[in-house]
């Protein structure tokens, strides 16, 4: 049946950043599709670990400052003292920060390339060590639509660049590691109701340009990525590597 190849039984999946947004939605998926969770996140979000263990879903949780370089080689190596096996790595982890080049910090530079970039490289370094042992697994990256265009009215070229870098990182490891039995592939949302873009829904000038320029004049949700990410992640895209599926409501369209 179709239908199975769509199914996660027997694989643990990390998601990093798991604990809201886009993260949560995707931790719900793999979930629905049988997956163990162990979910990271750098402050615990007590109510939506207990929604998902409620739900029926096997879940562990650790905590990860995703900004300290040791941090993601310590949370694979966390990962699989706990649970024994690691087939699928989702790299979600990230933060979003607008404004001026001219007046961005070199703090503020840094402290977005080492949760955007650098995590996402040494999560990736240190999760293929053990994929290559098993001979497979699955590497999902968390990109956007900012890595293929430069989003407006608000500024935020500091962004743009990492999620650009996340684009080229996936293509090139696909291409690496085939030969192991390892896909890595991307997902680059639009505008995604979350936490993180809750400010400029709400902001007056930002809202109407978001919504205008998307073709289906709405925003998407988490649970739009969470199903992507249950294809990508099973048997179902076992042919597909090297790719980065924009889900946009047809913003990049145009």
């Amino acid at each position: 049946m179709i239908f199975d190849l769509f199914k996660l039984d027997g694989k643990t999946a990390l998601v990093t950043g798991g604990t809201r947004g886009i993260g949560l939605g995707i931790a719900r998926a793999l979930g629905d599709a049988g997956a163990r969770l162990v979910i990271s996140s750098r402050q615990e979000n007590a109510a939506a670990l207990a929604e998902l263990r409620d739900a029926g879903y096997r879940v562990d949780y650790i905590n990860a400052d995703m900004s300290d370089p040791d941090a993601p080689g310590k949370l694979i190596s966390d990962t699989l003292a706990l649970v024994g096996n690691l087939e699928i790595l989702v790299n979600n982890a990230g933060v979003a920060d607008h404004g001026d080049t001219v007046g961005f910090s070199a703090e503020r530079y840094r402290h977005l390339m080492a949760i955007n970039l650098d995590s996402v490289f040494y999560a990736c370094q240190a999760a293929l060590n053990s994929m290559r042992q098993q001979r497979g697994g699955v590497i999902l990256n968390i990109g956007s639509i900012s890595g293929y265009i430069s989003n407006i009215p608000q500024r935020q070229a500091a962004y743009n660049a990492s999620k650009a870098a996340i684009h080229m990182l996936t293509k090139s490891l696909a291409s690496d590691y085939a030969e192991d039995n390892i896909r890595v592939n991307a997902i680059a949302p639009g505008y995604i109701e979350t936490d993180m873009t809750a400010g400029g829904f709400a902001n007056a000038e930002w809202a109407p340009v978001w919504t205008g320029m998307t073709p289906m004049k709405r925003a998407g949700s988490p649970q739009d990525i969470g199903a992507a990410a249950v294809y990508l992640c099973s048997d179902a895209s076992s042919y597909v590597t090297g790719e980065v599926l924009v889900i946009d409501g047809g913003y990049t369209a145009r």
